[in-house]
């Protein structure tokens, strides 16, 4: 779907210039986006191979497996249906690092890893458990203390402070992953409680 949306668009876009006698405008444009695409994704590669190569460092020295110590009692308290020594937990927990670290590129593959394990706790079902909706929603509201994403377009534009975003990042993320949370208890004590009725 999304993708045609975009081919509207951009057909909209290019007959509107056709009628409109704007078309050199258009094609100066397209030139200069993809020229801005690429300086933008070699910045991005740079400062993403940069974070990568902490997290693997972090990985070697244990680091990873401390901070993942740290909060393995607070992601029980969160998902208290996954047992223990389940492998499921180690997917969370990394998953959950890498967005800290604003690593979202390499937080992806352990988040859709975790979803599977998951998915198999849930006994396959197509409907999603407690703790699958849990994790996405955390998932999407993510405490992310070094906004590397940001960083990298503020630095390739030049700021003058790029590095400024990074407490009102931490600021929000930690409100928006605190209510997320909230949120879905809420909704899933509301949800038992008309099943008890």
């Amino acid at each position: 779907m999304i993708n045609l949306i975009w081919v509207l668009m951009i057909v909209i876009g290019i007959v509107f210039a056709m009628f409109n006698g704007t078309m050199d405008e258009v094609n100066k444009a397209i030139f200069q986006g993809a020229g801005e695409a690429v300086t933008l994704c070699i910045g991005f590669i740079s400062i993403l191979v940069f974070w990568l190569g902490l997290m693997r460092i972090a990985q070697a020295s244990g680091l990873l497996d401390k901070l993942a110590n740290v909060f393995r009692p607070i992601i029980k308290k969160i998902f208290p249906d996954i047992p223990d020594d389940h492998p499921v937990m180690g997917y969370i927990l990394s998953n959950m690092i890498a967005n800290m670290f604003g690593l979202g590129n390499a937080a992806t593959p352990l988040g859709i890893k975790a979803m599977e394990e998951l998915k198999e706790l849930n006994g396959g079902k197509s409907e999603a458990s407690r703790s699958m909706i849990t994790f996405l929603v955390i998932n999407t509201a993510s405490i992310t203390i070094i906004p590397t994403t940001v960083l990298s377009i503020r630095m390739n534009y030049d700021s003058a402070s790029p590095a400024e975003i990074v407490l009102p990042t931490i600021i929000a993320s930690v409100f928006a992953t605190v209510c997320a949370i909230f949120i879905d208890r809420f909704m899933y004590n509301r949800k038992k409680r008309n099943r008890v009725k």
